[in-house]
């Protein structure tokens, strides 16, 4: 039976997660789960599954949590300290589901105690790439992909004909704004963002598919987890979700990974790996579908891609500045306090900031982030930054060169 700690557990990834553990009771057990505030969902979980331990990042309903689950032999602790030790536990398999930067210590820890660290969390490798890379190999540990696009190409990546591979080519819905104008784009609603048409994510990486950052992340993930470099990296807008990914190889093959859009799949791939387990749920049927559509992505609406190239070309902390300034641009965005076209604006307003050198420790990348993330609240509060979210000369911003 193999032992499982969720990271993330209230999450949609964590959740899913928890779903195909519950499908299949006699090949894991859960040791350990941990959640951000939502500690209602949190005593759910924990009762059903029976950890024995379990974390709330927010501390401030520790008691809440230990009352609902008066009774039960489970270990309840708080804070970013208590995180840290669920991933310490000793679990066979890690999932690394914990949004954004914050989800960057816990997975290391697991990383040091050598686990299989299935992850989902793009920010983790952006941020700390090498220097986590270097941690995985001194620990001995294995790196899963569970997000649909890199797991996709995971499961077509033929390791022994490396030198045959030509690029690989990551696809993208386009998201809910991918067939508007800039004039258009500039006045939506963080409402509007969220609503994806075709998958069902959790609100910070919604914005990001609207945005096609979560593309440029991807792009910068890939060049780490699969060692290529960013001009064999290619992006394509599929809107139907379908083909998740593909790899070229010399020879003219072209090799896919078909799927419905839903993030079981993917999970289970990594879960189960290096076997297969059965998951229910709707089945591709091609027969039904009426076309496959593939077109490159236009890069004056989203300039996310651009930004994360010029990022990876500049090297040093670029990627981790570029994501850093992101996350607080969507968080600005979300709470109505920017424009949707404002995040790339910021984002590459930051890039083009004084250069910040390669972190070479976890705690420089943690520094560097903090810094990064002060810089561009004060960019954003400064009198010369004038937001876009009101709709006033929504057109003429546009127009304008992001």
């Amino acid at each position: 039976m193999k032992t499982v700690t969720v990271l993330g557990s209230t999450g949609s990834v964590g959740q899913t997660t928890l779903g195909l553990l519950a499908s299949a009771p006699d090949r894991f057990r859960v040791v350990a789960l941990t959640g951000g505030g939502n500690w209602r969902l949190l005593a759910e979980q924990a009762a059903l599954f029976t950890p024995a331990f379990i974390a709330l990042a927010d501390p401030r309903h520790i008691e809440d949590l230990k009352g609902a689950l008066s009774g039960l032999p489970i270990e309840i602790a708080a804070g970013p300290g208590a995180l840290l030790e669920a991933a310490r536990r000793s679990a066979d398999w890690v999932m690394a589901g914990i949004v954004g930067i914050a989800g960057l210590p816990p997975t290391m820890e697991a990383v040091r105690r050598g686990a299989t660290v299935a992850f989902a969390n793009k920010e983790c490798l952006v941020s700390a790439g090498a220097v986590m890379l270097d941690e995985v190999a001194r620990a001995g540990a294995t790196l899963l992909p569970a997000d649909s696009e890199h797991n996709a190409i995971f499961q077509v990546f033929e390791e022994r004909n490396r030198e045959r591979i030509d690029r690989i080519i990551l696809t993208a819905s386009g998201g809910p704004f991918r067939e508007l104008d800039l004039a258009s784009m500039a006045v939506k609603s963080p409402a509007e963002a969220l609503a994806h048409p075709n998958w069902d994510m959790g609100r910070k990486i919604s914005i990001d598919s609207a945005t096609m950052m979560n593309k440029g992340l991807e792009i910068i993930e890939a060049h780490h987890l699969f060692d290529l470099p960013e001009d064999r990296i290619d992006v394509l807008v599929h809107p139907q979700s379908i083909v998740h990914s593909l790899v070229s190889y010399h020879d003219g093959s072209v090799l896919a990974q078909l799927g419905t859009p839903d993030m079981a799949t993917p999970i289970a791939n990594v879960l189960a790996w290096p076997d297969r387990m059965a998951v229910s749920g709707e089945r591709l049927n091609l027969s039904e579908i009426s076309n496959l559509t593939f077109q490159a992505p236009d890069p004056e609406r989203f300039p996310a891609l651009r930004l994360a190239r010029e990022a990876l070309r500049m090297g040093g902390g670029a990627p981790l500045i570029m994501n850093a300034a992101n996350e607080i641009a969507v968080e600005e965005f979300l709470g109505g306090r920017i424009g949707f076209l404002d995040i790339a604006r910021i984002v590459e307003t930051m890039l083009e900031a004084e250069p910040v050198p390669a972190p070479e420790t976890i705690d420089q990348v943690l520094v560097f982030d903090g810094e990064a993330r002060r810089a561009t609240r004060a960019l954003i509060a400064g009198p010369s930054f004038i937001p876009h979210n009101d709709g006033k000369d929504a057109i003429a911003f546009a127009a304008a060169s992001l």
